[in-house]
């Protein structure tokens, strides 16, 4: 139902679109294949956005897959009930979403030569943008303002849970040949650079004209105005278009419109707590 959450793991998920049992068999039943490319982030993270970008690598830069095919089709939330079932019925080689921490991913990944792309963004704005998320998305309870929203992620009471926890576990695969790491930021200032990395780390030998048109349909514009990216095809038992839209700015530091100096320093204090045993320095450190 609307607004109500299960908990697996202990962790927090929507029970609109997910349940136990799926997350239990996605956690130790779900086999991951060799010539998978999954896109892993914590939410807010630039998950839509690396989806379109793998989505345009995987047809070398030819845009009809991506204007035609709306993009929880193109790559499946696998953790989703509806995700997972489209998953399974994927020709390989599947191109695959996830928000799952490390400890509830599919076991099967260990032993396979999988790719993961994990994309990260700072924390500030991931909280900015996954609380004005909560308010449109009809699967979130009502989390009060952003002084009480900032409490339960820093918490890790919310959906996901722990945003510290997520990236901690993932970044154990760090020098892994099957794991690339790259940032929110990153994207936003050097997308043709990242890009090129991108093909690299997938195998996939594109032509500077083919690389162009990854760029340029992957821009956040060419994104905002496609129906198949924006998600205003979501139905309305999910989202309330009415209270805004998915895609809202596509930027950096907007947190520092949003959060007072008190909350600002709140935060860090916990960033700083939560993050000191970590010896990998961010773009937003």
């Amino acid at each position: 139902m609307s607004g109500e959450y299960v908990s697996y793991g202990g962790i927090f998920f929507p029970t609109l679109s997910y349940s136990e049992e799926t997350l239990s068999y996605v956690e130790n039943k779900f086999q991951i294949l060799d010539d998978d490319i999954i896109n892993v982030t914590y939410p807010k993270s630039g998950t839509n956005w690396m989806s379109q970008i793998l989505s345009l690598i995987h047809h070398s830069g030819d845009p009809t897959w991506v204007n035609s095919v709306p993009v929880w089709d193109r790559v499946p939330w696998i953790e989703v009930t509806e995700g997972m079932e489209k998953a399974l019925k994927y020709p390989p080689p599947r191109l695959l979403a996830s928000h799952l921490p490390f400890q509830l991913f599919p076991k099967s990944f260990i032993h396979s030569k999988a790719k993961i792309i994990f994309t990260m963004r700072n924390p500030k704005d991931v909280l900015i943008s996954y609380y004005k998320f909560s308010k449109i998305m009809k699967a979130f309870r009502d989390h009060g303002s952003l002084k009480e929203f900032l409490e339960d992620f820093l918490g890790g009471n919310v959906p996901y849970g722990s945003w510290f926890d997520h990236v901690k576990g993932w970044m154990e695969l760090k020098g892994r040949d099957n794991f690339f790491l790259v940032t929110y930021e990153d994207l936003q200032r050097d997308l043709r650079g990242c890009v090129e990395k991108i093909c690299h780390f997938v195998g996939k030998d594109l032509s500077s004209q083919q690389i162009d048109s990854v760029v340029e349909n992957s821009s956040f514009q060419k994104m905002k105005n496609n129906k198949m990216s924006n998600f205003t095809l979501l139905p309305d038992t999910h989202m309330d278009h009415q209270k805004g839209q998915i895609m809202r700015k596509g930027v950096c530091e907007d947190w520092k419109n949003h959060l007072t100096q008190e909350q600002k320093e709140h935060f860090d204090r916990v960033y700083q707590e939560k993050m000191r045993d970590m010896s990998v320095t961010f773009p937003w450190d």
